[in-house]
């Protein structure tokens, strides 16, 4: 039996109106599912023969054999197969009946919701696992019963039969652990999403936290519990924060008032307290709790120094910065991707654990995202590199925050020149990267 949940399926979609296949395939296909469709239920059932299927979608209302009828001879003939309906709010009738004849997993009323329609598929394909599991568990149990009856007459045989059976048992629990132990890696990242609901789908880091303390974990060999504690961490670092109003929550953390601001640096404990009495996640909680204290002392909650502060809090606390303030959830303005490391370079012996922000960077060279460059239509440029016509896709900021230029701006060649001049000026190597659109002339060029 597997250790894990399986990789991929195989799913038929059946519904008389292509458009509707169209939808559900777009909305599956990057899913790790097989796809196969028919447009009728006789159709279904004629692959179903032929093929094997962890889980059929129909619709209710088909000409010929409808939605119900299917899944009713779907359940009778193939009952491991998951069955799920969709139907109108007006086909209560139809719906009843698949319930009562089909045994449906579900159904999902139309117009559905993609992301629920994708997490349905998700969790009837999980308990279809489960069951395969329990009923495999079963047949072995059964198995076994029946072997220790036939060596009870022997009591050499009866205490090899004990060892044997010590032995299984060992192996299933520790198979079971490894299960359960990733288990609470999936749960946590779903947990995730619903925290990243309170964001504009724009503003939502915990995804790429979660990849950024992934990667760095694979990148510098870290051993599998810190790995796992690390990324469910990542994944549940702003828990504490669930409780707030949107004010508090959609604002840059250098923008809140004292009042605002008390309530903030509670957050990473807020957090610890409420994954407390999950005992699994008690070395994830201590991350979080202390992910917001500083290398040099003067953070949060303890005012921790150095190496007293757990090395998964320095790591995380790196992710968390590199991506919130790219999103703009730090300081008033979105910092790009490049001055973003240099903001970390620059405070890695105050902020940042320095042979950890090393390592980050390092990292960094490889896998960092720019959250803000996500469009083949807008190019990122310097300032030796943009050319006089281009227009101003994102409004430029200085070092200081003060801003220089607005969206829409044309540049000019003097413009440019003094753009230069003024980069010279700015602290630290500070330099300027301007997002512009994409020039009609070089879009003709590369289409050539």
């Amino acid at each position: 039996m597997a250790d894990s949940l399986p990789t991929t399926a195989r799913l038929l979609l059946v519904d008389d109106e292509e458009n509707i296949l169209r939808s559900l395939q777009r909305i599956l296909r990057k899913e790790p599912y097989e796809l196969e469709t028919a447009t009728s239920g006789e159709a279904a059932l004629s692959m179903m023969e032929e093929q094997k299927f962890d889980l059929v979608i129909s619709d209710a209302r088909m000409p010929g054999m409808d939605g119900p009828t299917l899944l009713a001879r779907i359940k009778k003939k193939w009952p491991y197969c998951i069955r799920i309906l969709l139907t109108g709010y007006a086909d209560v009738t139809s719906t009843i009946r698949a319930i009562n004849e089909g045994q449906i997993y579900r159904y999902i009323s139309k117009p559905w919701d993609d992301e629920e329609l994708k997490l349905i598929v998700r969790q009837a394909l999980a308990f279809q696992f489960s069951e395969r599991r329990r009923l495999a568990l079963e047949k072995l149990t059964r198995k076994q019963n029946k072997e220790l009856k036939a060596l009870n007459a022997n009591l050499e045989n009866k205490v090899l039969a004990r060892t044997e059976e010590l032995k299984e048992t060992a192996d299933m629990l520790e198979a079971a652990y490894t299960e359960l132990k990733q288990s609470y890696v999936t749960t946590t990242e779903v947990f995730s999403n619903l925290i990243a609901k309170r964001l504009p789908i724009h503003k939502q880091p915990n995804p790429l936290v979660i990849t950024m303390v992934k990667a760095f974990a694979e990148y510098h060999n870290l051993d599998e519990d810190l790995s796992r504690d690390l990324s469910m961490a990542a994944a549940l670092y702003n828990l504490g924060k669930l409780g707030w109003p949107d004010e508090l929550f959609f604002a840059p953390s250098d923008l809140l008032s004292r009042d605002q601001r008390l309530e903030y640096l509670k957050y990473p404990v807020n957090g610890e307290q409420l994954l407390m009495s999950l005992e699994p996640l008690k070395e994830t909680a201590r991350i979080i709790r202390h992910h917001q204290e500083k290398w040099n002392g003067y953070g949060v909650p303890e005012r921790l120094q150095g190496q007293d502060i757990p090395y998964g809090s320095r790591v995380l606390r790196l992710a968390v910065d590199f991506i919130e303030l790219q999103y703009g959830l730090i300081l008033e303005r979105k910092v790009s991707r490049d001055n973003t490391l240099k903001l970390i370079r620059r405070y890695k012996d105050r902020l940042y654990d320095p042979e950890i922000a090393d390592q980050f960077l390092e990292v960094c060279i490889e896998v960092a995202p720019d959250v803000e460059h996500d469009d083949p239509e807008i190019l990122v440029l310097d300032t030796l590199r943009v050319k006089p016509g281009m227009v101003l896709a994102k409004n430029l900021y200085a070092a200081s925050g003060m801003l220089l230029l607005n969206e829409g701006k044309e540049l000019t060649a003097p413009l440019i020149d003094k753009l230069a001049s003024f980069e010279k000026g700015e602290p630290d190597g500070y330099r300027y990267t301007l997002y512009v659109h994409r020039p009609d002339d070089e879009e003709t060029e590369n289409k050539s």
